[in-house]
């Protein structure tokens, strides 16, 4: 059975035209992010970048990092227009992933998006049609290609919503309409439906639609009878919370990506429409070819190699369940699983640094070491509040304080709560380290979400 579906065929129009699309979406996102100003302000400003566990010795690198998203910028360029695509891929991918990786300060779950679609296509032929590389070398065009080049892409955009549909399913989003009760009132200033949104039968409309939308899209997406509709729901649904809250170019993504859903003929017609413009013809890509699979050790090394990748994927949102405790208020296992806008968390985190000999007590002042976003995420995120630690344990020992004690007063509020302790104050932080391991200095949450 999984043999007769690798030798199936589709059209490479799809492929190529959602390369297309990627490569533009991500160049007018770069484009977006540094005239905005945000390249300095999250990369080059800051004197200390939290780290992510791992990726230690990824570096912010100054004033080459403008360098760095000129990179970046030039290589989607090249790969919507399918020029030089495997290197310019590649390029994008390292590139993309590396300013991602420099300060997790700045971590979204559309970034992380980005960076495994960027890491599928490295094993796509998705220069085969409509690309320069193709116009250039006959031997590169193809008009058929293997159905799961396409739908593996599919698979990654339907994990994104079906997996924030299933977090969701909480007692906090569905019971008492959390966090859209905090959020949705800011918004009151709005016209038409501002005056609606401190209503409190609105706030549970949002928090029961939004969970059955992420569950049904793409359902409603693969189904030809329904396509039409469920895209338009894309669209209101990527509009409306555009409107409503600060998520950056994340409806977007969404609504162009779901456009991968659609059949053949429209992908080919959009095609069809940038050749007129561009004074192109298309037909030269329409030679009937279809790229052959040869079972080779190479070519069963890379479907073994993606098949672990998306187990990988399909598995990895739900570590959580290895950890005790609430994952809200825990955090741990909760990047990199689709939960998307679960939940309003606020923190107030001070340290105390003690010489461990003359027991000298220094109360840190931290916006002489971060930024005020930097501080904000710092206060509510346990594996940001050890980082900062050991960060001033390193300090504090070059300025003479002898082996220095780390000490945190840590409050934090979750949903609408009364805040409560959140971290272990008797606990001497420059002594814990960073694991996979549970932290065990974080107090208990004293309530219960229930649900995924």
């Amino acid at each position: 059975m999984i043999q007769n579906y690798l030798k199936q065929h589709s059209s490479a129009a799809t492929l190529a035209f959602y390369r297309l699309a990627f490569g533009l979406m991500m160049l007018l996102s770069l484009i977006r992010f540094a005239s905005y100003g945000w390249i300095k302000k999250f990369y080059i400003t800051p004197e200390f970048h939290f780290t992510y566990y791992g990726f230690e010795w990824v570096k912010p690198i100054g004033n080459y990092t403008y360098l760095l998203f000129v990179i970046a910028g030039l290589a989607a360029f090249f790969v919507a227009i399918g020029y030089k695509y495997k290197w310019a891929i590649l390029t994008f991918f390292l590139s993309f992933t590396y300013i991602e990786l420099m300060d997790k300060t700045t971590y979204l779950n559309h970034y992380y998006f980005i960076t495994l679609i960027s890491f599928t296509f490295l094993f796509l032929p998705a220069n085969c049609y409509y690309s320069v590389d193709a116009y250039k070398d006959e031997k590169l065009r193809f008009e058929k290609i293997p159905s799961w080049n396409i739908d593996i892409l599919k698979l990654l955009l339907a994990l994104v919503y079906f997996y924030a549909g299933l977090a969701k399913i909480n007692s906090d989003w569905l019971i008492e309409a959390m966090p859209l009760k905090i959020w949705l009132p800011n918004n009151s200033n709005l016209p038409l439906i501002g005056s609606f949104l401190n209503e409190n039968w609105v706030h549970y409309a949002f928090s029961w639609t939004g969970m059955i939308y992420d569950l049904a899209i793409v359902f409603l997406l693969l189904y030809k009878r329904t396509r039409l509709f469920g895209f338009i729901l894309v669209v209101v649904f990527h509009i409306l919370t555009k409107i409503l809250f600060p998520i950056g170019v994340f409806p977007y993504v969404m609504i162009i990506s779901s456009l991968i859903f659609f059949d053949t003929s429209f992908h080919k017609k959009v095609l069809n429409l940038i050749s007129r413009i561009a004074s192109r013809s298309i037909t030269i890509f329409e030679n009937g070819k279809e790229k052959q699979v040869n079972p080779t050790m190479l070519y069963k090394a890379k479907i073994n190699f993606i098949s672990v990748f998306v187990l990988f994927q399909l598995l990895f949102p739900f570590r959580y369940v290895c950890y005790p405790n609430e994952l809200f208020w825990t955090e741990e296992g909760f990047r990199f699983s689709w939960r998307v806008m679960l939940m309003e968390k606020a923190g107030y985190t001070t340290f105390t640094v003690i010489d461990a000999i003359t027991k000298k007590e220094i109360r840190v002042n931290n916006s002489h070491f971060l930024t005020k976003f930097q501080e904000k995420q710092m206060a509510f995120q346990p594996d940001f509040i050890l980082e900062y630690a050991h960060y001033l344990h390193n300090y504090y020992l070059n300025q003479g304080i002898n082996a220095p004690e780390v000490y945190v007063e840590s409050y934090v509020a979750l949903n609408g709560r009364l805040s409560q302790k959140y971290i272990d104050s008797k606990i001497n932080l420059a002594n814990e380290n960073e694991s996979f391991k549970h932290k065990t200095w974080i107090l208990p949450f004293n309530d219960t979400i229930k649900g995924f």
